[in-house]
Formats: C-alpha cells, structure tokens, sequence
C-alpha cells in the first residue's frame, strides 16, 4: 500500500501538448540532420542549436500540466517557424506543427473547461 500523494488527473491541453511536442522532438532531430547535410549552418550550429530545442522540447513536454510547459512548447512553436530563415523547409513544417499546436491548444482548453466541475469554474 502507498501512501504518496494523489495526483490531479492530467487536461486534455497538457496531453495534446505532451502529443504534440513528443512528435516534434522526431521532427527536430531530423531537421538538424538536415541543416547538417545541407550544410545550411556550421556543424557545431546545426547540431548544437537542434541539440539545445530538442532539450526544450523534453522538458516542455514533462512539464506540459504547468504553465511553463505551455509558454516553452510555444516558445519551440516560434523557433521551428522562424527556422525558415535558415532552411524553408523546415519552416514549412514549423509552421504546419504551429497550427497543430493552435489547434490543440485552443480545443484542448475548451474541451477542459467543459468537464470543469461547477466548483472548480468558479475557484471555490
């Protein structure tokens, strides 16, 4: 028998975010591979700079219930879109994985608010 304490259940936005940061860290580990390749950016750079989002990334996802989880998937959300400067393809996909996290974002929080129980909608 444990005695530890009791976790909240886990939102559907911190899953969605957990969902779709995990897909992203696939994604950015061969987008660094191919700002390598395509010798887009300095070797240290590319595998560095991809090296140091995918970090971000790890602890964006385990931290997805808490408010800093949220604020760094967007700020990885920002990085992958501003990456077109660097490689457009990889842009184009951080702007399609952007939408994906809008969209989650916006459904997951609306889906949460609804199966909010009244006590906890009003803070009580």
């Amino acid at each position: 028998m444990t005695t530890g304490r009791m976790r909240r259940p886990r939102s559907l936005t911190a899953s969605l975010a957990s969902i779709v940061l995990a897909t992203e860290f696939l994604v950015v580990v061969l987008a660094a591979l191919v700002v390598f390749g395509l010798r887009a950016l300095p070797a240290p750079l590319a595998l560095g700079g991809g090296g140091a989002l995918l970090v971000v990334i790890a602890i964006a996802a385990a931290t997805a219930r808490s408010r800093i989880g949220i604020v760094l998937g967007w700020l990885v959300q920002v990085v992958l879109v501003a990456a077109v400067v660097i490689q457009p393809a990889v842009g184009v996909v951080g702007v399609v994985f952007a939408a994906l996290w809008v969209y989650c974002m916006i459904v997951g929080g609306r889906i949460d608010r609804r199966a909010a129980s009244p006590s906890e909608r009003t803070g009580a």
